[in-house]
C-alpha cells in the first residue's frame, strides 16, 4: 500500500470519528452565504479575504483536496459552479449529502492530487486548496498541474503548514526534536511518531517548496496570510505556523 491510499483511509476513519474538518456546514449557514454573508477558511482560523475570491456568479471553481461539504457548499450558495476532488470516500460522501440536501449540482472526483488532475487545460476560473499538502511527498507536479487547470487570468488559493508544528514530537510543544524536513518515509522515528499519534503520513515543506514551488510553475504571487494552529502553546504564543497565499496565471 502507498502512502497516499494510507491517508485516504486515515481521513476516511478521521470523519467518522467526528474530525473538526470532515463535518459538513449546515443549512442556515448557506441561507445565509445565497444572502451574501459568508466566508470559507483554508488555514484554522482566519477567513479568506473576500477580495482574493471576487464575484463568484458563473465562475468554474476547483476544490482540491477541498472534500468535506465546508468550502464547496459556500462557494455554491455564492453563485459558483463547482467542481471538488478528493481521495477520502467520507470526504466526498459529506459533498454529495450537502448537495443533495440543499439541492445544488457539484461535480464529484474521486481522484488523487499527486497524479495528473483529470480535467482539460484552462478549465476553472479559481482553485482552492486548504491545508492538504503536508499529505503529500511531492509538491512540484502538483503546483505545476494547478497552472495548467487554470484559465488565464485565475486564481490559486492554498492554505498550508510552514513547517514549524514538525519540530514537535508531542502535543506540548515545547522540545524541538525532529530534524527537518519531516519525511517519514526517509525517517523510521518520524513514521513512528506519525503511527502513534494515527496521523497519517505527513510531510513538511519548506517556502522554497510551496511558495517557490508555484512560481516555477509559472503563477505570480499577489497575497499571503499567516495563521495559528488555532489552540495549544504555539497559539497562546502567538506563533503563526500556517499560510495562506493567493496566485494568479497571468493572461
Amino acid at each position: 500500500m502507498n502512502y497516499q491510499d494510507v491517508n485516504a483511509e486515515t481521513i476516511d476513519r478521521w470523519v467518522k470519528e467526528g474530525w473538526e474538518w470532515g463535518k459538513p456546514v449546515d443549512h442556515e449557514t448557506l441561507v445565509q452565504a445565497q444572502k451574501g454573508d459568508w466566508d470559507i477558511l483554508l488555514t484554522p482560523t482566519k477567513p479568506v479575504p473576500k477580495d482574493w475570491l471576487g464575484d463568484l456568479k458563473g465562475k468554474k471553481v476547483l476544490g482540491l483536496a477541498s472534500g468535506g461539504g465546508q468550502q464547496m457548499p459556500i462557494l455554491s450558495a455564492a453563485g459558483a459552479k463547482c467542481t471538488v476532488l478528493d481521495y477520502s470516500d467520507q470526504q466526498l460522501e459529506s459533498e454529495r449529502l450537502v448537495a443533495e440536501r440543499e439541492g445544488y449540482d457539484i461535480e464529484i472526483v474521486k481522484a488523487d492530487m499527486t497524479k495528473p488532475l483529470p480535467f482539460e487545460d484552462g478549465a476553472f476560473d479559481l482553485v482552492i486548496q486548504p491545508v492538504a499538502n503536508c499529505y503529500i511527498a511531492e509538491l512540484q507536479g502538483m503546483f505545476n498541474e494547478v497552472a495548467r487547470v487554470l484559465a488565464p487570468g485565475g486564481a490559486f488559493l492554498m492554505g498550508f503548514d510552514n513547517g514549524i508544528n514538525y519540530f514537535f514530537a508531542d502535543e506540548k510543544e515545547t522540545e524541538v526534536v525532529n530534524i527537518m524536513p519531516f519525511n517519514p518515509l526517509k525517517n523510521p522515528d518520524q513514521m513512528a511518531q506519525l503511527e502513534k499519534d494515527d496521523s497519517g503520513v505527513q510531510f513538511s515543506h519548506s517556502l522554497e517548496e510551496e511558495i517557490g514551488g508555484q512560481l516555477k510553475a509559472g503563477l505570480t504571487l499577489t497575497d499571503l496570510y499567516e495563521d495559528t494552529n488555532g489552540e495549544g502553546h504555539l497559539h497562546e504564543l502567538h506563533i503563526p505556523t500556517f499560510v495562506a497565499t493567493r496566485c494568479v496565471k497571468k493572461g
